[in-house]
């Protein structure tokens, strides 16, 4: 979304219905420094307030979102357009997460392993051995947890045989072989099981 186009469109709006920032603050329940905000680019109205305020503009939600008044022979390229958009948010955000996983998992090994190996090294007594490995052990597995987590929902896993992408279940995630993040899994759509590719776009590029 363009929040200046945006901006620029609800100053547009709010003008053309005769109020000042003041006031159409008043009819919303916000402060006029909110308005200014949104009017400036800076940020977006809450959606506590969006539909109040179409109202208050006389326009509806796609127009808002537009940032222009949507007519009927732009109505279907402007969905398509913010579907893609939204499409493209997701794959960023997925290719985020999974550069988060490799941190979180990287580091909650250091916190299990570093641990294990000093206690094998160096001669402690049992309630040493543990003191140790406790405070590494119970964050380090909460981070594997999470860090899984995050690989069954970030992108999709491709079939090697019917190249369906899909999200697996967690389980089916947490119990399949794997190397990196290739897993060997049963496709919902086939029935096939092979070693499956971690993947970011939903659709299949070929």
């Amino acid at each position: 979304m363009d929040q200046i186009k945006i901006g620029k469109f609800v100053a547009e709006r709010r003008k053309t219905a005769g109020l000042t920032q003041l006031q159409l603050a008043e009819k919303l329940g916000v402060s006029d420094r909110a308005v200014s905000k949104w009017e400036n680019g800076r940020s977006m109205p809450d959606s506590s307030v969006m539909l109040d305020l179409c109202n208050e503009l006389g326009i509806t939600v796609n127009d808002l979102l537009s940032g222009e008044v949507v007519t009927v022979d732009n109505y279907n390229k402007e969905i398509e357009s913010k579907l893609l958009e939204m499409v493209k948010q997701k794959e960023e955000s997925d290719k985020r997460l999974l550069m988060l996983e490799w941190v979180i998992g990287i580091l909650s090994c250091v916190l299990i392993f570093v641990p294990a190996a000093i206690v094998a090294y160096f001669p402690m007594e049992e309630w040493q051995q543990f003191a140790v490995i406790l405070p590494g052990l119970i964050p380090g597995v909460v981070g594997l947890c999470f860090a899984m987590r995050i690989e069954q929902v970030a992108g999709y896993y491709e079939c090697k045989h019917c190249k369906h992408r899909y999200v697996p279940t967690l389980k089916a995630v947490w119990f399949a072989m794997h190397m990196g993040r290739t897993r060997y899994m049963k496709c919902p759509h086939c029935g096939k099981k092979s070693w499956q590719k971690k993947v970011i776009s939903k659709e299949n590029d070929n």
